[in-house]
């Protein structure tokens, strides 16, 4: 967990307080672990994590004496509680990911590793403002929204969220959704550029099957597990494994 915020932190996924990861305790199933408030995702330590249950009541505080993100603990449990098979949940306020929200529509398979949300990710188009207070049942409808078996929500107005079975999975998800987004909107103005004597440029999105055996092959939960370990040992190697205290 601490190395999947050493991870966002180097791409650049900070936005002052914004942005959480939690992971659902192994033991206690009505708990999960969460990043407390403040603190820059390229410092934190495992020990600096907090431990809550589905009611907000701190079972275990993390070393930073800091308390968690409300509005993000609002998100996190509502997903938590709805979907039992996730175990790890990610959300960040990043460029590409709140630029190509403000569309509010499904991402395009245009490339082989975007199908690894054929059919596997939805959007939230409700926006009702930060979820907080009175406007707490937004962290509800945002897992409502999320869907019974989706691997990631794109949040119109807001930014991206991904699920996974393991944190490993979750983040990886995460980092390639943000760059999908990325190249959907490069694509998009690619395709949408005219100019005197140019052809329009039409782009080519990945048939239904084709989308559908590349997800077969390619997003299995033990899949994008091994696919972020490459992060996690590039992590590890540069801070001599200091996230792990």
């Amino acid at each position: 967990m601490a190395a999947a915020f050493r991870y966002f932190a180097r791409q650049g996924y900070v936005e002052g307080m914004s942005g959480h990861i939690s992971v659902r305790d192994p033991e206690r199933h009505d708990a999960f672990w969460m990043n407390p408030l403040g603190v820059h995702f390229g410092l934190l330590k495992a020990s600096d994590m907090i431990l809550l249950d589905f009611e907000g009541r701190i079972l275990i505080a993390g070393w930073s004496g800091r308390p968690a993100n409300a509005a993000g603990f609002l998100i996190h449990a509502a997903v938590h509680k709805r979907r039992p098979d996730v175990h790890a949940v990610c959300h960040a306020h990043t460029v590409h990911g709140r630029a190509y929200s403000a569309f509010g529509r499904p991402l395009e398979m245009l490339t082989q590793d975007v199908c690894n949300f054929h059919n596997a990710h939805s959007v939230y188009t409700d926006y009702n403002g930060i979820v907080f207070g009175s406007n707490s049942s937004e962290g509800e409808a945002i897992a409502a929204a999320l869907g019974p078996a989706n691997k990631a929500c794109i949040l119109q107005n807001h930014g991206l969220l991904t699920v996974g079975g393991t944190v490993d999975e979750a983040a990886f998800l995460f980092g390639l959704m943000e760059r999908s987004c990325q190249i959907q909107l490069l694509a998009d103005s690619a395709e949408n550029s005219t100019g005197e004597g140019r052809e329009r440029r039409v782009k080519r999105i990945i048939g239904d099957e084709e989308a559908a055996y590349n997800f077969r092959m390619a997003s299995d939960p033990e899949t994008l597990y091994w696919e972020f370990q490459p992060d996690y040992e590039f992590e590890e190697k540069m801070c001599g494994g200091d996230f792990k205290k």
